[in-house]
């Protein structure tokens, strides 16, 4: 093969644009701020989403030699050494320009960056351990980036952790907490055989279903809890009518999955990543466009 193909089949692994669907906490991160300084938005969407999120995904595959559809790629080529080349330039290029913004925003990048190797990494491989994994990454993709955006867009630490700020906070994680099982609930088969203990291998179907459920409700209740005790009324209705997609798919899933165990498949999780992604994305848009 020649190294052109390997490059571009390396790149391929990366998966920048599923990395793109990961940007709602960006945009939550965006919204509950009054001011945003636009130029640093720009850079920091730029290092989360076409660096950071790509890096992570492409060293995650390089450990996992996955066989089978992972999330972005439904027949996914296999990793090369030109992987791990491209991992560590985007490593790089992430931290060198985090720093034309701040050091501590850059100590949070890089910190990010370890912490996602940790995940995959054959000598720690955080990914066999249901419960710390969860954890990891839910806290990690959540809260920790919701923090970072804030600080790379400039927004003191001490203002970024205070009340209700931080509960914004935790409510990203929480929606993590509900969508992140469902991205590995049609993968239990080659996970059971490289012997990885997921949370949704561990809940099953039905349990996934569930936990998912339940901590998307608890985080879109306490979403709203704080929209109306800090008087931003008009957030609630925003949110509800831009969401109410989402709750029609993941329930016709669930019900459909019941009759159908077939439909708990790659394309059903892609679509419903897809559809959470750009919905709750406008729903965050829309309440800074009414605020401006």
């Amino acid at each position: 093969m020649k190294l052109a193909q390997k490059y571009s089949n390396a790149l391929i692994l990366m998966r920048i644009p599923f990395s793109v669907y990961l940007m709602p906490v960006f945009w939550f991160a965006l919204s509950t701020q009054p001011q945003v300084d636009f130029l640093r938005a720009v850079i920091v969407f730029l290092v989360l989403h076409v660096l950071v999120y790509p890096a992570s995904n492409g060293y995650n595959s390089y450990y996992d030699r996955d066989e089978g559809s992972i999330g972005g790629l439904k027949h996914p080529p296999k990793p090369n050494r030109q992987l791990m080349h491209l991992v560590l330039l985007f490593d790089v290029l992430a931290v060198l320009l985090s720093l034309l913004l701040s050091p501590l925003f850059a100590s949070l990048v890089a910190l990010y960056l370890f912490i996602s190797k940790a995940y995959s990494y054959e000598g720690i491989r955080l990914k066999k351990y249901p419960i710390l994994s969860t954890f990891v990454v839910t806290f990690f993709q959540g809260a920790f980036t919701y923090v970072m955006v804030q600080v790379g867009v400039g927004i003191a630490l001490a203002q970024v952790l205070q009340q209700p700020n931080i509960w914004f906070a935790l409510v990203s994680t929480l929606f993590l907490c509900g969508s992140y099982p469902l991205t590995q609930i049609y993968q239990h088969e080659e996970d059971s055989r490289r012997g990885d203990r997921t949370l949704s291998l561990l809940l099953g179907v039905k349990g996934t279903y569930f936990f998912a459920a339940v901590s998307l409700m608890v985080g879109a209740a306490l979403l709203l809890w704080l929209y109306f005790s800090t008087g931003q009324v008009y957030n609630i209705l925003i949110f509800l009518l831009c969401t109410a997609p989402v709750l029609y798919f993941f329930t016709g899933w669930v019900l459909r999955s019941q009759r159908n165990a077939a439909e708990v498949n790659y394309d059903n999780t892609m679509r419903m990543n897809k559809l959470s992604s750009l919905c709750i994305s406008t729903a965050f848009i829309l309440m800074m466009a009414v605020r401006m």
